[in-house]
């Protein structure tokens, strides 16, 4: 069956007069009738009783009427969609992220994607860490990644969506708890939480050497897997932990405060990145949408 052949016979149909479904159709009434007569022949049945005075549905016409609608819905469907993700309102984008922060940022973009481009599949890949959301950008894998990096690819651009504070977590109880800050130095003799060591820890790289500028070794009791298992161990006095201000921020945990770090500290940042290769309309169009729901704040 031809798409031509369909679009004739449901004109007759609708119309039950081949002069008139010509001129619905802007054509000519012999190629209508050729093309309802193909059909015919194809299907092996007769579709239209055909009279001098009228012409009338065959039990097998009035059977073919919605199969021969629903196909001429879905080429409409095949044609909006191809045009569609042309213009990258279809398509699908694949986000690997990590940490607290990110978890709110994935939320404000995931809200402005799904209100102005709905035709956009939006999938969303958690992890505890970064490397393996920049290892699946790297890849292939994943269109877009949001983490802490120290070094970015080549193949990868970036662009810093937070820049945030170092802070210290001590449950309420600890001696400085009363501080309206804290320096590195006060920290020494002190049990540590942390991350686990994973190359590209961020985290873990700046508490080796802030803790080393101050003239000390940290003392690490006890390695979570992520932020959240991290906090709760703060609040079980496990020992104290370096953290970020997007977890003092988006982690509530009864019982742990968050001190501010004076120590001078190159800043944390958090970063969008993606392959500068990938030409996915779908993509480009989420990228747009994410320098307004996660515009790149000022550096300090």
């Amino acid at each position: 069956m031809e798409i031509q052949q369909i679009r004739a016979f449901l004109a007759v149909a609708k119309e039950l007069h081949f002069g008139r479904a010509a001129q619905q159709l802007h054509m000519a009434q012999p190629p209508v009738s050729r093309a309802v007569q193909n059909l015919e022949r194809e299907l092996g049945a007769a579709l239209f009783e055909r009279s001098t005075r009228s012409v009338r549905l065959t039990p097998a016409g009035e059977a073919l009427v919605q199969p021969a609608t629903d196909i001429l819905d879905a080429c409409r469907r095949a044609r909006t969609m191809v045009a569609n993700a042309g213009k990258g309102e279809t398509g699908r984008v694949r986000v690997a992220f990590a940490g607290a922060s990110s978890h709110v940022m994935v939320g404000k973009l995931a809200k402005l994607v799904r209100k102005t481009h709905p035709g956009i599949d939006f999938e969303l890949y958690s992890s505890n860490f970064a490397i393996p959301a920049l290892d699946k950008v790297a890849n292939g894998v994943m269109e877009i990644g949001l983490g802490r990096w120290n070094f970015i690819p080549a193949a990868l651009s970036s662009r810093v969506i937070a820049n945030e504070r170092l802070v210290i977590a001590v449950h309420a109880g600890h001696p400085l708890a009363g501080r309206a800050s804290v320096r590195m130095a006060d920290l020494a003799g002190e049990p540590f939480v942390t991350l686990p060591a994973d190359p590209g820890a961020v985290l873990r790289d700046h508490l080796l050497r802030l803790a080393s500028d101050a003239g000390f070794l940290p003392s690490i009791v006890q390695v979570a897997p992520d932020s959240l298992t991290l906090v709760s161990l703060v609040a079980a006095e496990i020992g104290v932990a370096m953290t970020v201000s997007s977890v003092a921020e988006n982690i509530h945990y009864p019982g742990v405060l968050f001190l501010p770090l004076e120590d001078p500290t190159d800043p944390v940042l958090l970063r969008m990145i993606w392959r500068k290769d990938n030409n996915s309309p779908a993509l480009r169009e989420v990228l747009r949408l994410s320098e307004i729901a996660l515009p790149t704040p000022e550096l300090e």
